[in-house]
């Protein structure tokens, strides 16, 4: 089962770290007095004076790897479209291809939790995962194809619009998820990227996502990566320990067989905002109570309504569990599990 929000081998970067290269100074990184990488010098140029956006890098996907459709209004989604994401939220996420049968990311490679590794040719990008899938994107002047055979990867083509690579990409198949929260998209999805590199650690995207099938228009998305100095990928084969498939069953409403019901005094209790990090990554998590419902927004993303297993325990649409935690009569942290996972969140006081 793929990793929902680790970051990848990191119970076993102590016993194989020497084999694969993870401390090895790379000779072309600029650095500072004390050796470190200075990851606000000036953004490197290719020898046809573009930006070169070789590196390994981490995508800051925080609210986009559970729901890539955030920011999208009731309307925005096709009828059909939400009564399907509605029906895997249901299903607790199960029957996702990607999280939980191993194939390749699709529309979201970007937003997936492997490091990426960017190799830059002039006419031919590749940007490689460390569960081994590739995208290509050719900047030899082609046209995307008129009528091509759909794919995991779709077919990408790029340009450079001054320091900003800009690249169109279709001809996605339809069996993949947009994001955990199981939005889905047709083969009629187009997506335009816009990578820009800020200075020598820093990495600007933008992309777009149309698919008129199954949204009632375009939406956006922003994201930040982060360069990997001195280190390279882990290889991760989601498939290759993957015992989890016979043990996820139930459904989101009735987790327990029974419905639990939570008076709206209890709920008022749980207002506010709880930050922290998961797997090093920072989150946070906006709680907000109305009469007998419990909803939360993650980052600032749209808000979703939580299922209650209990009166301190709550489940999100894609499965991850909250529980508040009380000493001494007052609500001071939510703690988080997802698979793999358990971070404790401290409640944000007023003022801070």
């Amino acid at each position: 089962m793929r990793k929902l929000e680790l970051l990848g081998c990191l119970a076993l970067i102590a016993s194989c770290a020497s084999g694969q290269w993870l401390n090895y100074p790379a000779p072309r990184i600029p650095r500072l007095p004390d050796g470190k990488p200075n990851l606000a010098a000036p953004a490197p140029k290719t020898a046809d004076g573009k930006p070169d956006l070789s590196g390994v890098w981490t995508i800051n996907r925080r609210q986009y790897s559970a729901y890539m459709a955030n920011g999208l209004k009731p309307g925005d989604v096709q009828p059909w479209a939400e009564a399907l994401t509605k029906e895997r939220q249901e299903n607790l996420g199960k029957d996702s291809p990607s999280d939980i049968h191993c194939l390749p990311f699709g529309p979201r490679f970007n937003f997936s939790l492997n490091f990426l590794k960017i190799i830059q040719t002039p006419a031919l990008i590749v940007i490689l995962s460390e569960d081994l899938t590739y995208r290509q994107i050719f900047l030899d002047g082609r046209d995307l194809p008129a009528d091509p055979n759909p794919d995991f990867m779709g077919y990408s083509v790029g340009h450079w619009e001054g320091d900003t690579l800009v690249v169109a990409t279709a001809g996605y198949n339809e069996r993949t998820w947009l994001d955990y929260a199981g939005h889905p998209h047709t083969e009629a999805l187009r997506t335009i990227e816009r990578f820009h590199r800020n200075d020598f650690g820093h990495l600007e995207l933008i992309e777009t996502f149309d698919d008129p099938k199954a949204f009632t228009r375009p939406w956006t998305v922003k994201a930040d990566g982060n360069l990997t100095s001195d280190s390279d990928l882990l290889e991760y084969v989601c498939n290759e320990n993957n015992k989890d498939i016979a043990h996820l069953v139930g459904k989101a409403s009735d987790p327990k067989g029974v419905a639990v019901e939570v008076s709206a005094e209890m709920l008022a209790k749980y207002a506010g905002v709880y930050a922290g990090t998961v797997n090093g990554l920072p989150i946070r998590l906006e709680i907000l109570p109305s009469g007998r419902e419990l909803w939360f927004s993650r980052d600032g993303g749209a808000k979703q309504l939580l299922a209650a297993l209990s009166n301190t325990k709550f489940v999100t649409p894609p499965g991850a569990q909250l529980e508040f935690i009380e000493e001494g009569g007052e609500v001071v942290a939510l703690q988080f599990y997802a698979v793999g996972i358990e971070e404790r969140l401290p409640r944000v006081r007023e003022g801070r």
